[in-house]
């Protein structure tokens, strides 16, 4: 217990590095800015993707969060602030409540667009999951389109670090709850 104490520092940030799975940018159909960020850092990511031009639109989504209001539509809003137009960006219509049901969602919607390929865009902490979540919904649904995962930081997470504040071992905590669960199918 004490050797634990004294060398985590080399432990816990593979705690955290087991969250992440980025395969970076590339050209794609659409970039899908996933639900569940409160600060903007997907959209802002999904927006840098296409200013860089590896892809021409977004796609936004998010469940009915706060009074009343889509989490997608306050996406959209925050990064039209921020000087991006609001022609790169589109809301996906749903109220999926899990990363297992938005993928349900957003890959119907591609479907429908027709979208050969995406970058799914979501926080680093919760790529990994992600990843594999819409990739095993790709199958149930018979419609696997290429997808490359590209993370946004989040502000309470960073690999190295994340133990020392509450919020990060929450971040850590809660992600690594989920992962288990989902081999459960919980």
């Amino acid at each position: 217990m004490v050797l634990a104490f004294l060398f985590r520092s080399l432990w816990l940030p593979v705690l955290g590095l087991a969250l992440v799975h980025d395969d970076g940018p590339a050209k794609a159909d659409f970039a899908v800015s996933l639900g569940g960020d409160y600060y903007g850092q997907r959209v802002e990511k999904a927006a840098a993707l296409v200013r860089a031009g590896y892809v021409p639109r977004v796609l936004v989504s998010g469940p009915t969060v706060i009074y009343g209001v889509n989490e997608r539509d306050l996406a959209i809003a925050f990064i039209v602030r921020q000087g991006f137009p609001q022609e790169w960006f589109s809301a996906i219509p749903g109220h999926a409540l899990s990363t297992r049901e938005e993928a349900h969602e957003v890959l119907a919607e591609l479907r429908r667009r027709n979208a050969q390929s995406l970058l799914l865009v979501t926080s680093d902490y919760h790529s990994g999951r992600a990843a594999r979540t819409f990739r095993a919904v790709a199958r149930e649904m018979g419609y696997t389109p290429r997808m490359r995962t590209v993370v946004a930081p989040n502000r309470y997470f960073q690999i190295a670090t994340w133990w020392r504040s509450r919020e990060g071992q929450k971040t850590v905590f809660v992600e690594w709850w989920k992962t288990v669960a989902a081999v459960f199918g919980i």
